[in-house]
């Protein structure tokens, strides 16, 4: 008989539409899991999903599974079996790890020795009477954020199920869950073919479902929204603005999307544009249009799941829901204006930053301290000191504006329009705007120096904050995006902040510490600095950075980012500029490392030496005053071509002089060489690190 496509379809009531995603991706695997564990050969495993359903098909699925005889050879017979020939405990542990009894294990012989072997049967089954189980474990195996129970039923699901089509070929594969049977029943789109599809075979379910007015997969109704949208601003001559996270979301809320364009008075574009389009994205799931310059213009998309013959209903509809809600933006804003931003920081009093750190009235009084600091480390000019703190102390005021707590995701943005209306400079302003940046991977950095330092102050401070009173993230859990916040601070470093971030974390710690909080100073400190140090670490494998060149440079004890961050890259790039040189370097730095003795010292005798000591000793002593002369005008590329310097005399030294002598005056001498010669590398890189990948 040729073998079969198995359809199995889950109906239900609408499903989260980032939920559904997440068990788009676990169902292929899932399922092959399933099918393997049951010795079920088949083909492709395609999925397809909806809001209202879940669509695994099963390709070249046989009737039966195949018949197997396993062959597994044990222990000699000498061992297992004793002098009566009973079953030793060698040959029971091996029967039942093999899942045979002791009695069926056979005696072969090979090369003249008796062997036991384990014959393991697996006879052919009816796949049709395995497949029930395999379907009900897909059920039960999705993984959701959240489920739940509905009717009488005690089975668990994101959403209340509502049919199940099960079908192997023409043929209903018996299955209940949840007070319902499996059939060859389907259904369409809700609104535009309600009605009940019958199914006569597997191979028939995604043409008919097609047919009803549903588009089965993310692909192509993300092709066919973005299709439609393309079309809408090729008609208007308008821009969408397209964030992945909405179009993920969209996509996932409707079978069959259809595009329709909206609008909304204009009276409500005198409202900062990022609270209207906060409102259209992230209330609404619409998608705001721009011109050609860049300029929001009274008009939006909105991907409809209803009919199209009624889309003047559903237009309107949609528009007198963004109406309310813009009513409700321009409201709060006007309201707000009423009085300057800087009126709003004693309300800050009123909302906790975090239950023992205080208020966020004294998260401000620290991220000011703090800013000061990082701004005179910085050696930035007196104004730009003026605008950071001035911008430290504004920035969590809107927090407590009623734009800001009706629409949560413009904190920062409508302070800085706030501060702008109240004539703060337009350096102030961009600074509270964007000291929540970098939000996430791959964010902008904040414009400006101002900028910069308030994000760098206000990160730190919740870092060090949470550190102390040990919320620091452990393992996968970081409830308060402390990572997030590491990576942005070593990002504002990299990129230019001069401030060393070890003093700033005492000057962090010091102004909780004045606060009342009380933590060991020590070894808080320690750990931020680890956790700083990790940070970076991933930061620069992530870009491509070699891992022993990370550790060469780590293991010399430095903990600033910047300057890891740097050293990893010169280091790098004197290894791809002048491999041979770097890696024979590395070679003989281990083997000089391996055997010199610390304990001697450095104090040579150099009438004991020969010339190629006496070589070495010179270029490790012009290297050690060059190396440190580089390092305090921070070149480090400077200070890696003058170890590289000492790569003939080493190499001389070790092919020429046998270390360990016989003599203890001249071994030690020795020793203390190459004591001197290590020491030129030690604030450099470890190159011992290097040489593991030799």
């Amino acid at each position: 008989m040729a073998n079969k496509t198995l359809a199995f379809e889950i109906g239900t009531e609408e499903l989260p539409a980032f939920a559904l995603h997440d068990a788009t991706v676990q169902l292929p695997g899932l399922v092959a899991q399933l099918l393997e564990a049951k010795r079920i050969p088949h083909g492709a495993i395609d999925v397809y999903t909806t809001p209202r359903r879940l669509i695994t098909l099963v390709t070249d699925v046989p009737e039966a599974t195949e018949a197997s005889e396993e062959v597994f050879r044990g222990p000699a017979a000498r061992i297992a079996f004793d002098a009566d020939g009973n079953p030793t405990k060698a040959a029971l542990g091996f029967a039942r790890g093999k899942g045979v009894d002791a009695s069926a294990l056979e005696l072969r012989n090979e090369n003249g020795e008796d062997y036991v072997y384990a014959v393991k049967k697996t006879e052919s089954r009816d796949v049709a009477a395995l497949l029930p189980e395999v379907l009900l474990n897909t059920i039960e195996g999705i993984s959701w954020p959240k489920s739940q129970r509905w009717g009488a039923h005690t089975e668990l699901f994101s959403r209340p199920i509502r049919w199940i089509l099960a079908l192997l070929g023409e043929t209903v594969v018996p299955l209940s869950y949840a007070g319902l049977e499996s059939g060859r029943t389907t259904r369409g789109h809700r609104f535009l073919a309600p009605a009940e599809v019958e199914i006569a075979c597997a191979d028939d379910l995604l043409p008919a479902i097609r047919a009803a007015y549903v588009v089965p997969s993310e692909d192509e109704r993300e092709a066919s929204i973005r299709k439609q949208i393309a079309a809408k601003e090729a008609e208007l001559g308008l821009v969408a603005d397209l964030p992945a996270k909405t179009m993920a979301e969209v996509i996932n809320l409707t079978e069959y999307p259809t595009v329709m364009v909206g609008t909304f008075d204009e009276l409500f574009l005198s409202v900062p544009k990022e609270i209207i389009v906060d409102a259209m994205l992230m209330h609404q799931r619409y998608f705001p249009l721009f011109d050609q310059e860049g300029k929001l213009v009274n008009k939006f998309l909105i991907t409809s799941n209803g009919d199209p013959a009624f889309e003047a209903n559903i237009i309107d509809g949609n528009q007198r829901v963004v109406a309310a809600r813009l009513y409700d933006a321009k409201f709060f804003y006007d309201e707000d204006l009423k009085k300057p931003l800087e009126d709003y920081v004693n309300s800050l009093d009123q909302v906790v930053f975090q239950e023992k750190l205080g208020t966020t009235l004294a998260k401000t009084t620290r991220v000011v301290r703090l800013a000061g600091f990082a701004a005179d480390d910085a050696k930035v000019d007196a104004q730009v000191r003026a605008d950071a703190q001035r911008a430290a102390y504004l920035a969590k005021a809107d927090l407590v504006t009623g734009a800001v707590v009706e629409f949560t995701s413009v904190q920062g943005i409508m302070g800085s329009y706030y501060a702008k209306a109240a004539g703060e400079t337009d350096e102030v302003a961009n600074a509270i705007a964007d000291h929540y940046r970098p939000r996430f991977a791959g964010d902008e950095l904040p414009r400006g120096m101002a900028g910069r330092i308030v994000a760098f102050a206000d990160k730190l401070d919740t870092i060090t904050g949470l550190f102390a009173i040990g919320q620091a993230p452990t393992g996968s859990s970081d409830p308060f995006a402390l990572r997030r916040a590491a990576i942005g601070i070593v990002g504002i470093l990299n990129a230019g902040l001069n401030v060393s971030l070890g003093s700033a974390i005492d000057i962090a710690l010091a102004n909780y510490r004045a606060d009342g909080l009380e933590f060991d100073f020590a070894e808080v400190k320690k750990a931020v600095v680890d956790f700083f140090v990790t940070r970076t670490k991933v930061i620069l494998k992530d870009e491509g950075n070699a891992s022993d060149a990370i550790d060469a440079v780590l293991a010399c004890g430095i903990t600033e980012p910047a300057v890891i961050a740097s050293r990893v890259k010169a280091l790098t790039a004197a290894r791809e500029q002048n491999r041979e040189t770097m890696d024979d370097l590395a070679v003989a730095f281990a083997r000089a490392n391996n055997l010199r003795d610390a304990k001697l010292g450095t104090d040579c005798n150099t009438a004991l030496f020969n010339q190629a000591e006496q070589n070495l000793y010179d270029a490790a002593h012009a290297a050690s005053i060059a190396v440190d002369e580089a390092l305090a005008a921070d070149d480090y590329t400077a200070a890696l071509g003058r170890l590289a310097e000492l790569r003939q005399p080493v190499d001389a030294f070790f092919e020429d002089v046998m270390v360990m002598d016989e003599d203890p005056a001249v071994r030690a001498n020795r020793l203390k060489l190459l004591n001197e010669f290590a020491n030129v590398f030690a604030n450099v890189a470890d190159f011992g690190q290097l040489a593991k990948t030799k």
